[in-house]
């Protein structure tokens, strides 16, 4: 996961919705708003239709493949997709271009970002029945992910998938030491203790480490394992409560593995992947993006490795996830036929999103995909398609969710947990103190 910079200062939304803030305030100087509101027609006479994402890694090129068979079928939309810089940078600039109504038609966001962005002022809401006449139905989306889609009754988002935290295995490892079921599939097991023998037996054969897993991204770990043991982290506006003895107790888990040498004391997203790859470690907890460079590492063997959700620690198989969803960026006006092109491009992606999953690894949100039998037969993705019941959105903050501040700003404690240069009880002071840090700021959109 790259380092990302911190979000910008605060800004009041009516200087962003008239255009009196600076860009050097969004610490942003310097970069160009490209993008304004699609207009119809044109030399080329099609309807252009601008789309902004941060999808850049192995998912993004399924993202380009799937965009150049929508332009091959489309032949009156132009279609000009454009890829930013994962995070800060990439929503930076969304709320930058949708508060002077001049961003793309269309962009690519996390839905646990939703509410961060402002909806109400920098994004336009969608209605049902503009969905219902591209083809999509509330019922073709999952309950519990379709609900957050919501902000005070307007519905601002479409879902496209789910992606989170899984478990991939070394079958050949694993059966080595008897851990893989009838069918070749990773047993379960309960219990911290049923889990970490298995990675003890695994140790002995790689000589050096159980799991792999991202030591700088150790807030998907801890999210996991608190939310399995009922955690909750709720805010108000000047306050927050969480379970500390539930933190203490996933901060632990963390602390115990590196302590027993079971996962490395410091591995960052590059090197967690390489552990797995190069028998470092026979089991690797990381996201379900991976999947495309680990198919490839395998040349003639894609089948080398498989996946299952989170081990089930505290009664569940709970794990952190995010949702990538489309929104559509507050235009000043509508050129003639480009919301409906617009439109026409996000059912499109959905509808054929089987591509989406078998080549991203991300769990398709729409249902009429993924409770089909092409990718119920789908292998390793069928394994862990149960995850998206299990996904553990982050806390309803504006500093929370995927490439915030909240998963920065923790990140580098548990990093030390890992490293065994800080006790568990001194990292969850330390978190305390972070988030009563962060929630002294202000919302810069706000």
């Amino acid at each position: 996961m790259p380092n990302h910079p911190s979000p910008p200062g605060s800004v009041s939304r009516r200087a962003l919705l008239t255009g009196t803030a600076g860009a050097a305030g969004l610490g942003i100087a310097g970069m160009g708003l490209a993008g304004c509101g699609s207009v119809a027609g044109g030399l080329s006479g099609k309807t252009k239709v601008k789309q902004w994402n941060l999808l850049a890694g192995a998912d993004g090129a399924v993202m380009t493949e799937m965009h150049d068979q929508f332009s091959s079928e489309h032949p009156d939309i132009d279609l000009e997709a454009t890829t930013f810089g994962w995070g800060t940078p990439f929503y930076t600039r969304l709320v930058m271009g949708a508060s002077g109504g001049n961003a793309s038609d269309i962009a690519t966001i996390h839905l646990s970002r939703l509410k961060s962005v402002s909806p109400a002022t920098l994004l336009d809401p969608i209605t049902i029945d503009e969905l219902q006449s591209h083809g999509l139905d509330p019922a073709d989306f999952p309950e519990k992910i379709w609900e957050k889609c919501f902000v005070d009754d307007q519905l601002y988002a479409l879902p496209i998938d789910t992606h989170a935290l899984v478990n991939y295995y070394n079958k050949d490892l694993c059966g080595q030491i008897g851990a893989l079921d009838a069918d070749g599939r990773l047993i379960e097991t309960t219990g911290v203790e049923e889990y970490f023998d298995i990675l003890r037996a695994v140790k002995e054969i790689t000589g050096q480490y159980g799991t792999s897993l991202d030591t700088l991204g150790g807030w998907r770990q801890f999210w996991a394992w608190y939310r399995q043991a009922d955690g909750e982290m709720t805010f108000s506006d000047d306050d927050y409560e969480m379970d500390d003895d539930k933190a203490l107790q996933a901060i632990e888990v963390m602390y115990k593995m590196s302590e027993e040498g079971l996962c490395p004391p410091f591995a960052d997203g590059g090197q967690c992947a390489s552990n797995f790859e190069n028998g470092a470690a026979g089991l690797v907890q990381v996201g379900n993006w991976e999947i495309n460079r680990f198919k490839l590492f395998g040349g003639d063997n894609p089948d080398w490795f498989s996946m299952t959700e989170m081990p089930d620690f505290f009664g569940n198989r709970r794990t952190q996830g995010d949702c990538h969803s489309y929104v559509l960026p507050y235009h000043n006006s509508w050129g003639e036929g480009v919301r409906e092109a617009t439109l026409t491009y996000a059912a499109w992606m959905l509808q054929h999103s089987f591509r989406w999953g078998e080549g991203g690894g991300h769990t398709p949100a729409y249902l009429p995909v993924t409770e089909g039998a092409e990718y119920q037969a789908l292998q390793p993705n069928s394994e862990y398609a149960g995850v998206v019941e299990n996904v553990q959105f982050d806390p309803d903050v504006w500093f929370s969710g995927s490439a915030a501040r909240l998963f920065d700003e923790t990140g580098s404690i548990f990093n030390q947990v890992y490293g065994l240069q800080m006790t568990p009880e001194d990292a969850l002071a330390e978190i305390k103190t972070r988030i009563e840090t962060l929630l002294s700021l202000p919302n810069p959109v706000d």
